[in-house]
C-alpha cells in the first residue's frame, strides 16, 4: 500500500494519470503536472481535491520540472506526444517531448535523489509491426527512418534507454513500462474504443483504417494501473521493464468494431477507409514477466470493458 507519499506526475491531467490518481490520492500528496493539451483532470472529481497540486508546465522547460518536483518520493512520467494522428502531423514536435522531456524528467529525479521510484512509460510500438507474445527481452524495432509513425517508437525506446542508463550508471529506482492498448472511462484522444464506442451510442458510421484485420490486445485501464502501482510498491521491480496487457482480450480491429456493436446494441455501419500510415498488424504481448515478479493478471474482459467505458463516454461526453 501506498501511503503518505508525495508523488509527482507528467502528464498529470492524462487518461491514466487520472486514474492513477484516483487510486492514491486519499492516502498521498499528488503533484500534476501537464501542458493541459489534453485534459480529462479539470472536470474531474477529484479537481478539487485538498491533497492535488495542480502545476501548468512543459517537460521540455527544465527549470519548471525541477522546481515543481521538489520534495516527491515518487516520480510517474506519463508525458509524452501521443496518438497516431498527431504523430504523424508532428515528428520533430513527438521526437524533442518525448526524448528531451524524458531526459529532463529524469535528469531532474537525479538531481532531488527521488527514493522510491521512478516510473518510466515506454510503449508496445517498440515491439515494430509484427509482435505475437512478445517478451520484455524481444528484440525491439526502430522502423524505416523518415516514415513519421515510427517517429513515436523511436523516442519512446530511446527514452526506456535513457531511463535504464540512470538505474545503472547513477543507481535512481527506475522502471519502465510497456503499456498494450489500455482503454477505459476518462480516455481522450484518438484511442480507437472510445472512438468507435461514442459513434456506436449515436448510431453513426465507425470508420476503420486499413482492411480491419490488424490484430490487437486490449487492456481495461483499472488492471493496467494495478499493475503499475505493483511496480512501485514491489522492490523486485527496480531496474526492470514490463509490458503490461491483457493477452486474453484479442480482437482484430473489425472484430472490435463488430464488439462494440454487438455489446451496446448499435446499428453503426462499419465503414472502411485507406490507412493512415505505416500499419500495427499484430499486438499480443508476453506477461509472464510481469505475473512471475509482480503476480499481475488481468482480469476485466473486453465486454465488460467496452460497458463501463460507454456508460463514462455517454455520461460525460455526448
Amino acid at each position: 500500500m501506498i501511503k503518505n507519499k508525495k508523488v509527482f506526475i507528467t502528464g498529470g491531467a492524462g487518461f491514466i494519470a487520472n486514474t492513477i490518481i484516483g487510486k492514491l490520492i486519499e492516502e498521498n500528496k499528488i503533484i500534476a503536472f501537464d501542458n493541459f493539451h489534453r485534459d480529462t483532470l479539470t472536470n474531474s472529481i477529484y479537481a478539487e481535491h485538498p491533497n492535488l497540486k495542480v502545476i501548468k508546465g512543459d517537460v521540455l522547460d527544465y527549470d519548471n520540472v525541477l522546481k515543481s518536483m521538489n520534495g516527491a518520493d515518487i516520480v510517474i512520467h506519463a508525458a509524452a506526444i501521443a496518438g497516431i494522428d498527431t504523430v504523424v502531423q508532428h515528428p520533430t514536435k513527438t521526437m524533442r517531448v518525448n526524448m528531451v522531456g524524458t531526459a529532463n524528467v529524469l535528469e531532474a529525479a537525479k538531481a532531488h535523489e527521488i527514493p522510491d521510484r521512478f516510473v518510466d512509460f515506454s510503449t508496445s510500438e517498440v515491439f515494430g509491426n509484427m509482435a505475437f507474445k512478445s517478451t520484455e527481452d524481444s528484440e525491439t524495432v526502430s522502423g524505416s527512418a523518415g516514415e513519421a509513425r515510427w517517429t513515436y517508437a523511436v523516442s519512446k525506446l530511446a527514452g526506456e534507454h535513457l531511463t535504464s542508463a540512470y538505474y545503472k550508471e547513477f543507481s535512481l529506482p527506475t522502471v519502465s513500462v510497456r503499456p498494450f492498448n489500455v482503454y477505459g472511462p476518462g480516455q481522450t484522444g484518438e484511442g480507437a474504443i472510445q472512438v468507435f464506442i461514442k459513434r456506436a451510442l449515436k448510431n453513426e458510421g465507425i470508420h476503420i483504417y486499413g482492411d480491419g484485420n490488424q490484430i490487437r490486445a486490449w487492456c481495461y485501464i483499472d488492471d493496467f494501473v494495478k499493475c503499475l502501482l505493483s511496480c512501485i510498491e514491489d522492490e523486485k521491480a527496480i531496474g526492470e521493464s514490463f509490458n503490461i496487457g491483457n493477452s486474453r482480450a484479442v480482437l482484430t480491429t473489425y472484430g472490435l468494431a463488430q464488439t462494440v456493436c454487438r455489446v451496446l446494441n448499435s446499428k453503426s455501419e462499419i465503414l472502411f477507409k485507406p490507412a493512415l500510415s505505416a500499419e500495427i498488424e499484430l499486438r499480443i504481448p508476453s506477461v509472464e514477466k510481469a505475473f512471475k515478479i509482480l503476480g499481475f493478471k488481468a482480469k476485466i474482459n473486453i465486454d465488460e470493458g467496452i460497458l463501463k467505458t460507454a456508460e463514462w463516454i455517454e455520461a460525460n461526453l455526448l
